[in-house]
C-alpha cells in the first residue's frame, strides 16, 4: 500500500541527519508539510531550504527536547505555521558512552534520559494536546534494540530505551478511542552519524556487531523511515501502542 501523506502536517525530531533527516524527507516526498527540529539549527534550516526548492512544504525549527518551554513552542511554531499536526516522530535522542553501572557518572545519567526518555514524554504530552482539539492523529516515538534487549555497559542508554516503550503503551490505551495511534519503532544498528560516531570511538565493537547481526549487514536510516511512515499511514490504522522492530533479526538470534 502507497503511503500519501498529501494535506498533511508531519513532525519530525531530531532531524538535522540520520533516521530523523531521513524519515522528514520521506513524509515530504509523500506530500506532507514538514517541520523539522532540532538542536542544530543550521543544519535542519539547510534541508528545510532544500525541500522547499524541491517543491515540498518545509520549516526549520531549533528545539533541544530537554527543554519542555522549547517543545512547547516547536509545537506552537508547528501548528502556527501549517494549522493542524497530522503525524510525529519523537526521534531526538542521544548515545551514552559504555560504563560499568557502578562507575556510571549521575551527570550523564541524568543527561541520557532527560532527552531519550523525558524528552520522548515532553513531545508527546504537547502533541497530544493538539491532536486531542483535532480528535486525530498519529505519533510514533523512536526506541531502540536497546528498549528490549541489555547490553553491558549501556544501562543509562537501554534503559530510557525501555522507558520510551512504557510510555508508548500507556498512552497509546489512553488515547486510542479518541482517534490517536501512538506506536514505536525499535531500530537496530543502523548507519547513522551517532552510531558511526560510536563506532570510531570503539574500533573493536563493529566485528562483534557484524557477528550478531543475522542481515550481515547495518540497516539504512531509509528502512527505519519507511517504517515509521507505515505506523503513521492508513494501513496501519489497526496498531497501537506497538514496538515495531527493525532491526535485521538482532533481537531474534
Amino acid at each position: 500500500m502507497e503511503n500519501t501523506f498529501e494535506n498533511k502536517v508531519a513532525l519530525v525530531t531530531g532531524a538535522a541527519s540520520g533516521m530523523g533527516l531521513a524519515t522528514a524527507k520521506a513524509f515530504a516526498e509523500a506530500g506532507a508539510a514538514v517541520a523539522l527540529a532540532d538542536r542544530n539549527l543550521e543544519a535542519v534550516q539547510a534541508v528545510a531550504a532544500e525541500l522547499v526548492a524541491a517543491g515540498h512544504k518545509a520549516i526549520a525549527i531549533a528545539c533541544d527536547v530537554a527543554d519542555e518551554a522549547q517543545v512547547a513552542a516547536m509545537v506552537d511554531r508547528t501548528v502556527s505555521e501549517f494549522g493542524r499536526l497530522d503525524a510525529a516522530f519523537n526521534n531526538a535522542g542521544v548515545q551514552s558512552p559504555i560504563a560499568e553501572t557502578a562507575e556510571a557518572d549521575g551527570v550523564e545519567f541524568d543527561r541520557v534520559t532527560a532527552i531519550n526518555l523525558r524528552g520522548v514524554w515532553s513531545c508527546m504530552k504537547y502533541e497530544l494536546r493538539q491532536m486531542r482539539e483535532q480528535g486525530n492523529g498519529t505519533i510514533v516515538n523512536c526506541s531502540s534494540l536497546g528498549g528490549l534487549v541489555g547490553v553491558a555497559g549501556r544501562a543509562a542508554y537501554h534503559a530510557a530505551k525501555h522507558g520510551v516503550l512504557g510510555l508508548t503503551k500507556s498512552s497509546a490505551l489512553e488515547y486510542a478511542a479518541r482517534g490517536i495511534r501512538i506506536n514505536a519503532v525499535c531500530p537496530g544498528i543502523i548507519d547513522t552519524p551517532m552510531v558511526s560516531g560510536m563506532l570510531a570511538s570503539e574500533p573493536a565493537a563493529m566485528d562483534l556487531l557484524m557477528k550478531d547481526q543475522p542481515i550481515g549487514r547495518l540497516g539504512r536510516a531509509e528502512e527505519v523511515a519507511s517504517a515509521v511512515l507505515w505506523l503513521c499511514s492508513p494501513g496501519a490504522s489497526f496498531v497501537i501502542g506497538h514496538g515495531l522492530v527493525v532491526d535485521g533479526g538482532y533481537t531474534i538470534r
